[in-house]
């Protein structure tokens, strides 16, 4: 058995510990790692598709340079419910001007197994740690950004701050969920926690009234389209939910522990994440990690109709994080103000 599925064996052990503690009544579902055939050589990457540490086919898009000698790479994390497809305007953008993307479907959605299953902190940050080495064998050269939105942006959050960090240059947050089950009031969180302890696997759909207040963009034309993807996960587990307010109550209390140049964006009409947890956790960033507010912002920074803007300051950040950003937004102001 080589060191890879000796690694995954580890995992699913652990995992089937967890799980067999709980099998006495309901509980949130979390996907364990998958069982690598004796084939399995290691981690690599195929045209499309990404197979991650424990031998899992991850669903890849990736965008080259005309030269295919990029001198930056972003590896892209989307937020919940969406995929890779989450950056198909922002990458060809970037692609342009020399610089790599790679964004792959995170484990439960888009083309990856098991979707619309809650992943856990686990594999999720596992999986990261994983694409940012096997992409940095191939640049060696590059500098290596990571870019995350909404949950995304908490899962990088949660790896970057742990003892065994990705091994990138730049950390790139697009209105990352920091809102966990402490910025919640207690009715949510009851409701939440019931819903997933007592029926985890139901299949909940937003109702379009939710929809509308929950409008995560002004770019009507792409909230359409995403829609009508058959790629998108629009009928939702609970427990997800209770998964979603774990990681970003982990994503918010690891803030402060961030090791690498940080920049972090919001939308000033952002309606998904709160202003208040996003002021609190922007205070806590290391010194000297950027922040940026947009006036004209939503929560899909990158797919708002002023997304160019925020595409230019990304690109700026990665190229030099010291210097001022294209667009000079104003920095996320304190709590409170």
């Amino acid at each position: 058995m080589n060191r890879w599925i000796s690694i995954a064996a580890a995992c699913a052990r652990g995992l089937a510990l967890a799980g067999a503690l709980a099998a006495a009544g309901c509980a949130p579902l979390v996907q364990r790692p998958a069982v690598p055939t004796t084939e399995f050589t290691g981690p690599r990457l195929e045209p499309d598709t990404f197979v991650s540490f424990d031998g899992a086919r991850l669903g890849l898009s990736r965008w080259e340079p005309v030269d295919d000698d990029p001198w930056a790479v972003i590896i892209a994390l989307h937020g919940m419910n969406s995929y890779a497809r989450a950056f198909h305007e922002a990458a060809p953008y970037w692609a342009k001007d020399g610089i790599a993307v790679y964004a792959y479907d995170q484990r439960g959605y888009g083309r990856s197994p098991n979707r619309g299953v809650w992943a856990g902190d686990a594999l999720l940050t596992e999986d990261l740690r994983t694409m940012v080495a096997l992409v940095r064998a191939r640049y060696p050269h590059a500098t290596i950004a990571v870019v995350g939105t909404s949950m995304g942006g908490s899962v990088a959050i949660e790896a970057f701050a742990s003892d065994r960090p990705p091994a990138a240059d730049r950390l790139l947050l697009f209105s990352p969920e920091v809102s966990g089950w402490s910025n919640r009031s207690i009715a949510y969180r009851a409701s939440v926690w019931l819903a997933a302890h007592l029926a985890p696997g139901e299949r909940f759909t937003p109702p379009e009234w939710l929809i509308k207040r929950l409008q995560a963009s002004d770019n009507a034309e792409e909230l359409a389209q995403a829609r009508q993807d058959p790629e998108m996960t629009w009928n939702m587990r609970p427990d997800t939910f209770y998964g979603l307010a774990d990681l970003a109550e982990t994503a918010r209390g690891d803030i402060g522990k961030l090791k690498v140049p940080t920049a972090y964006f919001y939308g000033e009409k952002d309606r998904i994440e709160p202003r208040s947890a996003t002021e609190a956790a922007a205070a806590e960033l290391p010194a000297g990690d950027r922040t940026a507010v947009y006036a004209d912002g939503w929560h899909l920074l990158l797919l708002d109709r002023q997304a160019k803007v925020a595409w230019g300051d990304a690109e700026a950040f990665i190229r030099d994080p010291s210097a001022p950003l294209p667009s000079h937004a104003p920095p996320i102001p304190p709590a409170g103000r």
